[in-house]
């Protein structure tokens, strides 16, 4: 097996559950209301700062306060336009689900539940034989989310990016730094979180935690909400040591036991499964330093510091032409192909062997 330092610190007796990756991230929509200063925006520009423009170079900076934070050396080739529930969308998840055994669609955004036709986007993935899942910062999830259900919806991630007003206007944008905003964002948050438990869907809180300043936002995410809300910890790539040792306290202040290893073969990430003493779950999740063998060697982010995410799975965009694309790197925009040539291609089929080879090792 790998060897990771939060593995290393776990005992030999905590189970271990292997699985294949069958998830495909599906960007639905580029719009988002909120300017948060990390945003990788799943690879692509701005579609808001780049209207007319269809092909590169595209501009990083604009009115709308939004960042794509590779995009300066991703080489990202077109905008994203809205996903429509049409026969193109159906005819891309078939193709795609059929190449690669997908059963599982995340959608994603910008800001999904600002898609005015989300719902149906769901109930066409679903009939495609998907499960559904959607990742939301909550500031839309009042409106959209009855409907979403009504359409199929299996489980939403709730992305925390502040538990307070000041936590959450000190990551967005300068001119975006108010509280008034902030705090708005955090109340459109509560009613989403709450909602979403209440219509008996699948719902979970992503909370990163750069260092141990950050802890004390898990604990009151735990303090506010019902246990019924799951609450996954995310470490951060970029932080390294100050992330691990961060989290290796949450969980010694939390008293969290393991209770489980959970890898995902087929992908970066990998989960640790914990319980706390009043029988509440907690989930941390690693990136571990999968590859491509293939298509990763020689690229000049294929190493520890500059590859942010190692290979965590395939991504599916539109552009303003109505042509799908499929991605395999969001710091690698450049290796994007058409679905159709994408399907046939050696990527592909890397892919397909990377996955079944990891299964492999990991159940060694």
């Amino acid at each position: 097996m790998f060897q990771h330092r939060a593995l290393q610190q776990i005992d030999s007796d905590v189970p271990v559950r292997v699985s294949m990756d069958r998830t495909l991230r599906v960007k639905v929509i580029d719009s988002c209301s909120m300017t948060c200063t990390f945003c990788h925006n799943e690879g692509t520009p701005v579609s808001a700062d780049n209207h007319g423009r269809r092909s590169a170079p595209f501009s990083s900076a604009g009115r709308s306060g939004r960042v794509s934070i590779y995009l300066g050396t991703n080489g990202a080739r077109f905008v994203s336009a809205p996903v429509m529930p049409d026969e193109a969308f159906r005819a891309a998840l078939a193709q795609l689900r059929d190449a690669l055994g997908f059963d599982e669609v995340h959608l994603t955004g910008g800001e999904p539940t600002l898609h005015p036709r989300l719902p149906q986007i769901i109930s066409l993935a679903k009939d495609a034989g998907y499960k559904a899942s959607i990742t939301s910062n909550g500031e839309n999830g009042a409106r959209a989310l009855p409907e979403c259900v009504r359409g199929g919806l299996d489980h939403i991630n709730f992305s925390i990016f502040g538990t307070t007003t000041e936590e959450l206007a000190q990551v967005q944008g300068t001119p975006y730094r108010s509280r008034q905003r902030a705090a708005r964002k955090i109340t459109a948050l509560d009613e989403s979180i709450r909602l979403a438990l209440a219509l008996g869907t699948g719902a979970r809180a992503n909370i990163v935690i750069p260092d141990h300043t950050h802890v004390r936002r898990v604990h009151r995410l735990l303090e506010k909400y019902s246990p019924r809300l799951s609450v996954r910890v995310l470490t951060s790539l970029a932080d390294g040591d100050a992330s691990l040792d961060a989290v290796d306290q949450l969980l010694k202040e939390l008293d969290a036991q393991p209770e489980a290893i959970r890898l995902i073969a087929g992908t970066s990430g990998f989960r640790i499964a914990y319980r706390l003493p009043n029988g509440r779950p907690l989930l941390v999740k690693h990136i571990r330093p999968l590859r491509l063998p293939e298509t990763c060697t020689g690229c000049r982010f294929n190493n520890s510091t500059d590859c942010q995410e190692g290979y965590y799975g395939v991504r599916l965009y539109r552009d303003p032409h109505g042509t799908f694309h499929v991605g395999v790197c969001i710091q690698r925009m450049d290796l994007c192909l058409p679905v159709e040539e994408f399907v046939a291609s050696e990527m592909c089929a890397e892919i397909r062997k990377m996955r079944e080879q990891d299964l492999h090792d990991l159940t060694a």
